[in-house]
This record gives structure tokens, C-alpha cells and sequence, in this order.
């Protein structure tokens, strides 16, 4: 199964903290790997953005040492995905006219709120099956529209992270069905929607929204340019893959023939999701969630997203770290996540209520509110630290638990994945919050295997998406996990009051961000 001697692919997953160039053999098998950070700046005013530049350099950085250790020659393909929602602007010469503005970026929630209330939202979300959230190009868009119109007026086309680095690959502006679906379209006819447009107000900004090209069907070959950077040959094979969230669903094994399953990605945000033909999506009366199309034909992800997940554990580790270092010791990250699970295990389990809302950005699943933050709820005095620490983690198991909810009835089975899910006590408790079996899947990079799995369909190494599942996916799914009965009743009785409790909060966050904005006057 080799392509005239070559027998790599490179996948590339430029995530929100790190860029990854990772090799596989065309059989799904992982070779080598090459990952630098990716840096983003973020503000009081709820900005998060970065550098495109920069952004291009690293990644070319991880291309050329990847390179270095297999050989250009080896090389079939490359495929690329990225961070999802977001707004990259380019100009004139293909020069950014801005910092690109992250999915983390809050600054849109005026024009969130003023397009949710509009009655033209409700045809919108039935077209694209997804909430409008501070997250998306849509509402960014929009926001900009409204504030640095002039910005838009120097800009020849809006892309995301992966669009920008598919266009420093080949030369081509474009973007992949998943991502014009879920902002600017329809996830039936995987195009874009012109009554969808019209209701972001955004129709006389049409010009900016790119070609859309499936990477499982056309490539586009390497520039002499990029081949320069990067260290690969020029004519190289170039997919434009999904979104990096379908990317990793489908590594880590949402889609797999005759198995219906779901897959919860536990790491730096939440994403909870389900395979679907597209004619089995239910939609919500809150309009919230996404849909995405999956490169399988007449398949969707259906998905709802906390903004925060592993966050919330990140945020509590660093207190205790802090608070040490006040006291003159020093404390590593990862010396204290070493002790998750002995920390679990000293625990009682269902004492307190957690909502993991700790981003600054809000909420966007099962709610998108931009005013919702984190609460511990049942602390008394004989509760410590790890106590808050389990609490935290079930309060990522019942988050999730409210978006499955929120899509129908939970899948049969969850595939997990993300470095979280190495914890066994918080595999268990995922397990036992759903009431259902887990997976761990053993694929370190699903999302670059993901976008991977893309390009050897369409270098032909691969008939259909069907036949590469059952070699790059079926072997990396680990023995199924079942829930604690115990834990799945106690959880199952807490859980009415943790929605409760999030239902009631929501006046609580207004006022707690009126008195914040007045603050900041």
C-alpha cells in the first residue's frame, strides 16, 4: 500500500497551546512526532488572539524538524487541521491584515446577544444546527461589523487557523465543509446557506467567505515556497482536513461501522459528541450545540462543548502550586497531577456540586452565556483539598452528562480521549456520571491521525473512510470500561440538583458581570 515508494503521511494539529507535525505509516501506525507551543495573548476585555505569522513560522518549524528525522521522500501526503471557530483575516497579497481572533475571543457577546434575540436565529439554527456563541467566525464577524467595519474593508477573505495554514501550504484560499456548515451553512447540503448569511447581517460581507474544498476528495500540491520552509518537496500532496475537533472524533473512534458510539474529548475545552446519519440530528429549543458534518458520507457529529473542562483542573492545581510557592516550595505541574489519582482515592465521592464554568468566555454547552462562571456548592469545614479536586473532576463528569442530555439519549458507548483520560479515577467517574461504558483510546494524536486518515482517502490508499477506520481506529480502542453501580446511582440522584442549581445561577451571573462592567468604568 505504498504511493510509488512513499509510505508516510504527515498530519499536522496546530491546537491552542501547541502545534504538532506527527508521521504514520499509511496503515494508521505512528512513527515520529514533532510538537512546539503555540502562543496566544489574552485580555480584560475578554480578547485572545494570535500572531498569524507566527503562527505559520511554528508550525513550518515542526514540518522541517518532522522532516529531518523521516525524509522528505518518504512522504505521500500532508494533511492539516487546527484549533475550530475563530476569524483569520487576510489581505492583499495574502498578508494578515490582524491578529487572528481565537475561540477563546469573548469580545463578540453584544453581537451574540443581539442576533440570538433576532426571530431570523431560530431558520438559522435549523440550518446549521448550531448555536450562535462568541466563538464562531459568524459572530465575530459580525462584532467587527459593528465596531472596525474599516477592518473588514482591507480584508479579502475571513479563514480559520487551519484555512491560514492551508493557504501558506498551497497557495489556495479555502475552507473545509465542517466549518462553513456549523457558521455559514447547512449541514444537509454541506454548503453554505445564503438566508444563514443574511440573518448574521453579513450578506454584504459575502466576499469574504472562501471556496469550500472536502479534503477526502481533492489535494492541492505543496508550493516551491513552502517546500523551501518547511523541508518537504514542492508537488506534495496537501488535504485540507475537518475541523480539529471532528479530526479527533474521528481518531478517536466516533465513527466506526455498525457501532454507534459517542466520544468525549477531556481536554483544555469539553467537547461532548455523537455519530448521526444527518437525518437523525435533534435539535434543541435552547439553540445551542453544533453540527458538524463527518468525512463520511450522509454522517454528522452532533455536539455540545463545555468552553472549559481540563481548565478547571489546570486552575485548581495552580492554586495549591501557588500557594506553596508562597511558602517557599516549588511544586511542578505535573508532580501534582501525578496525584490525582491517590487524591481521588481519599476522597468521599458526591459531597459537593461543581460547575465547571471557569472560563472567562462563559458558557456555550449546554447553555451559551457568556455571564456563567464556576461554583463549589455543599462545602463545610472537614472538607480539603482533594475533596475539591474530585469535586471538580465530577463536575466535569455531570457537564457532560448535561450536554448528552441535551442531544437525546446518551450513546450506547463513550470513547474518551485526551491526556485527562489517562487518570483511571477520572475515567471512572465519567463512566459512572453517563451510566455508561467507557473507552480509553490509546492513540496519543487523534487529531493529526484524524486529518491523517483524511488525506489517505483521498491518495487513494484507502477506497472509502469505512476501510480506513477499521485499520487506523479499531486496534487503538481499549477494552471497555463499565460504571460503578454504586457511583451511577449516587450521581444519578445528585444530578437534577446540579442542573438546578446551573438554572438558578443565571440571574446570579448577571449581576456579579453588571457589577464587574461597572468596575471597569
Amino acid at each position: 500500500m505504498t504511493q510509488g515508494g512513499r509510505d508516510l503521511i504527515i498530519g499536522i494539529d496546530a491546537g491552542t497551546s501547541v502545534i504538532k507535525s506527527v508521521a504514520f505509516t499509511l496503515t494508521g501506525q505512528q512513527v515520529a512526532a514533532v510538537a512546539v507551543p503555540n502562543r496566544y495573548t489574552a485580555r480584560a476585555d475578554g480578547a485572545a488572539y494570535q500572531p498569524l505569522a507566527q503562527t505559520w513560522e511554528d508550525c513550518a518549524q515542526t514540518l522541517r524538524e518532522l522532516t529531518a528525522q523521516i525524509g522528505a521522500e518518504r512522504v505521500a501526503a500532508v494533511a492539516v487541521t487546527a484549533q475550530g471557530d475563530g476569524t483569520w483575516l487576510v489581505g492583499a497579497g495574502n498578508a494578515p491584515v490582524t491578529d487572528g481572533w481565537l475561540w477563546l475571543d469573548a469580545r463578540s457577546a453584544p453581537a451574540v446577544n443581539r442576533l440570538r434575540a433576532q426571530s431570523s436565529d431560530i431558520a438559522r439554527f435549523a440550518s446549521t444546527g448550531s448555536g450562535l456563541n462568541c466563538c464562531q467566525m459568524g459572530s465575530q464577524l459580525a462584532h467587527m461589523d459593528d465596531t472596525t467595519p474599516e477592518m473588514l474593508d482591507r480584508s479579502e477573505v475571513a479563514l480559520h487557523c487551519k484555512d491560514w495554514l492551508y493557504l501558506n501550504l498551497t497557495g489556495v484560499r479555502a475552507t473545509d465543509p465542517s466549518e462553513a456548515n456549523f457558521t455559514f451553512g447547512n449541514y444537509s447540503s454541506r454548503d453554505y446557506n445564503e438566508d444563514v448569511i443574511a440573518a448574521l447581517g453579513l450578506s454584504h460581507r459575502r466576499n469574504l467567505l472562501p471556496p469550500i474544498v472536502d479534503g477526502t476528495q481533492t489535494t492541492h500540491p505543496l508550493t516551491a515556497e513552502a517546500a523551501a520552509q518547511t523541508g518537504l518537496l514542492a508537488g506534495t500532496p496537501v488535504s485540507l482536513a475537518y475541523v480539529d475537533v471532528v479530526c479527533t472524533a474521528m481518531g478517536a473512534g466516533i465513527y466506526t461501522p455498525g457501532q454507534p458510539a459517542g466520544c468525549t474529548i477531556v481536554g483544555s475545552t469539553g467537547m461532548h459528541m455523537r455519530a448521526t446519519p444527518q437525518d437523525g440530528v435533534q435539535l434543541n429549543d435552547g439553540r445551542t450545540g453544533y453540527v458538524m458534518v463527518l468525512p463520511v458520507p450522509g454522517y454528522v457529529a452532533q455536539i455540545q462543548s463545555n468552553m472549559a473542562s481540563t481548565l478547571n483542573i489546570d486552575w485548581l492545581l495552580k492554586l495549591a502550586a501557588d500557594l506553596m510557592a508562597d511558602m517557599g516550595q516549588t511544586v511542578t505541574h505535573r508532580a501534582l497531577v501525578d496525584r490525582i489519582d491517590g487524591w481521588l482515592g481519599a476522597t468521599s465521592p458526591a459531597s459537593i456540586l461543581y460547575h465547571p464554568y471557569i472560563s472567562e468566555a462563559g458558557e456555550r454547552g449546554p447553555i451559551v452565556n457568556s455571564d456563567a462562571r464556576a461554583a463549589f456548592n455543599g462545602l463545610s469545614s472537614n472538607h480539603r483539598f482533594p475533596d475539591l479536586l474530585r469535586a471538580v473532576i465530577e463536575g466535569l463528569g455531570y457537564s457532560s452528562r448535561d450536554c448528552y442530555d441535551t442531544m437525546g439519549d446518551i450513546p450506547a458507548e463513550i470513547r474518551l480521549t485526551g491526556g485527562a483520560v489517562r487518570s483511571k479515577g477520572l475515567r471512572r467517574i465519567m463512566s459512572a456520571a453517563l451510566d455508561r461504558p467507557v473507552r480509553a483510546v490509546s492513540r496519543e494524536e487523534a487529531g493529526a491521525a484524524g486529518a491523517a486518515m483524511m488525506a489517505a482517502v483521498a491518495i487513494g490508499a484507502y477506497r472509502d473512510m469505512d476501510a480506513c477506520v477499521n485499520d487506523w481506529v479499531l486496534p487503538t480502542l481499549g477494552q471497555a470500561e463499565l460504571p460503578d453501580p454504586h457511583l451511577a446511582t449516587l450521581y444519578s440522584d445528585l444530578f437534577p440538583a446540579y442542573r438546578s442549581l446551573r438554572i438558578a445561577a443565571e440571574p446570579v451571573w448577571a449581576t456579579l458581570a453588571a457589577v464587574q462592567e461597572k468596575k471597569n468604568v
